[in-house]
């Protein structure tokens, strides 16, 4: 029987990075203050925003306020640390914006990875950015070629130079497996430390003047102009705010019906270096597979593997609560499948499991736009790849937030109509169950059973109905 590991009290991540950088944490908000950007979330979209605010007008007086005791504590510190662009979503992205908008959002998306790398080397945070590129694999019978027309709209397009198919053979070479299949590689993206990423961030935030303040969970605001924002210490008034609250905007009235918070888990084993090298994988590609609620995994520079999977947990009605941070159910899933793919691994121990809320969309992509009234700009709906995303959504933020009209705020993603769910009861009983029926439809496709008619049937039906539930 398989035991389930320790919790993270965020992740693994978080405590690597704090063990090594050292971050003090910032006074809650106390009393009445005002500012000229309030920024309510500090993950990597609030705290890009406020980087490109302050690059765009050093005198801006910025302000970010995050409800946990550091930034980071949320899903920008518990991630897989897959940086990537947008061109897998390239199918999506041709359907609802057309070719010539399609790639240009995937390319705004893909240089963000470009200019994180850059701003690590440029601001001396070593956050373990390795661009080795991320290899998707068929792991059943049933995820074989899943990307053909992925891989025929990228060359009708003239970009299918951003994809390489790989047969087993090569796949095996870059890492052995005993369920993988052929590959899919996209060389040009990367992975990292995602909570050293956060927090690197964060400290430079701070030598530049913005001031943040942890502990400070808001407890209602006004949309204003001007906007005006309570915590459970202090109030601040503000000329314009950013939300930048992921998972957490469902609860919020204006995005109740337009996004599904769903859990997501990750393990990481103790290091094993010699066990890397004896599998082959030693070139620190990010690996995942072509299952809706599908596995991805990567390795650190110490040895491990971080191995994580969308899972059928979800947020919507119930709230995000302990679940989603620590299903032991779904970990247990998860460590077998992590001994199914490396059985040469099943004496390795598992350190540390973890999880957190992924703010899943309709349209499976971010949205950006602004509250009725014009002072309040959001970016939502990163649906769990978000790392590289969330600095182009800094940017398009920053700029909206500042009046500024660039060629990111008139990138489709921008006051796109975000698509409604059913209203509750509906909402929760419906993502509980589709959610339920894609893992266990791609749970019998991992053995290579057809799965029953019932569940295959509602396992579609979201896509059927124009949405999509995956990760």
């Amino acid at each position: 029987m398989t035991v389930p590991p320790r919790q993270a009290r965020v992740s693994w991540w978080m405590e690597e990075a704090r063990a090594a950088m050292q971050p003090e944490p910032q006074p809650p908000l106390a009393g009445a203050t005002t500012a000229d950007v309030v920024i309510l979330g500090g993950g990597y979209t609030g705290l890009w925003t406020a980087w490109f605010l302050k690059e765009r007008d050093p005198g801006r007086d910025v302000m970010v306020l995050e409800g946990d005791e550091l930034c980071g504590n949320g899903p920008s510190g518990r991630n897989g640390g897959f940086c990537s662009g947008m061109w897998e979503d390239l199918e999506a992205l041709v359907r609802f914006f057309g070719e010539a908008d399609a790639v240009r959002v995937a390319e705004a998306a893909q240089r963000s990875v470009d200019e994180i790398e850059r701003w690590l080397y440029a601001n001396g945070v070593d956050a373990w950015f390795t661009r080795s590129g991320h290899l998707t694999i068929a792991t059943s019978p049933a995820q074989d070629d899943a990307w053909a027309s992925l891989v025929a709209v990228a060359g009708r397009l003239g970009v299918g130079d951003r994809f390489v198919g790989l047969d087993a053979y090569d796949v095996q070479q870059r890492c052995r497996s005993p369920v993988f299949r052929t590959g899919l590689l996209q060389p040009d993206n990367a992975t990292l430390q995602p909570a050293r990423l956060v927090l690197g961030l964060r400290a430079a935030l701070l030598e530049r003047g913005v001031r943040i303040h942890e502990s400070s969970p808001v407890v209602r605001f006004r949309e204003g102009p001007p906007v005006e924002v309570e915590t459970t210490g202090g109030s601040v008034r503000a000329e314009r705010g950013v939300l930048a609250l992921g998972a957490w905007s469902a609860s919020l009235p204006a995005f109740r019906r337009s996004i599904v918070p769903r859990g997501t888990y990750i393990i990481v084993t103790e290091p094993a270096p010699e066990r890397l090298a004896e599998i082959g994988w030693t070139g620190g590609e990010g690996l995942g597979d072509w299952r809706t609620a599908l596995h991805y995994f990567r390795t650190t520079p110490d040895g491990r593997i971080a191995f994580g999977a969308a899972a059928a947990t979800a947020g919507a009605g119930v709230g995000l609560g302990p679940r989603l941070r620590y299903d032991e159910a779904s970990i247990v899933t998860l460590v077998d499948d992590f001994r199914r793919f490396f059985p040469s691994w099943n004496d390795v121990a598992i350190e540390a499991a973890w999880g957190g809320p992924m703010d899943v969309t309709g349209r499976h992509l971010p949205s950006f736009g602004t509250l009725p009234g014009g002072a309040i700009n959001y970016g939502v709906g990163y649906t769990g790849g978000g790392v590289g995303p969330c600095h182009l959504g800094g940017k398009i933020l920053a700029a909206r937030t500042l009046g500024v009209e660039d060629e990111h705020t008139t990138l489709p993603l921008v006051d796109m109509p975000m698509l409604r769910f059913p209203p509750e009861p509906f909402l929760s009983i419906g993502a509980a169950v589709t959610q339920h029926a894609i893992v266990r439809k791609d749970e019998a496709e991992d053995v290579g059973v057809q799965p029953d008619a019932v569940t295959d049937f509602v396992a579609r039906l979201p896509r059927r109905m124009g949405f999509d539930l995956g990760p």
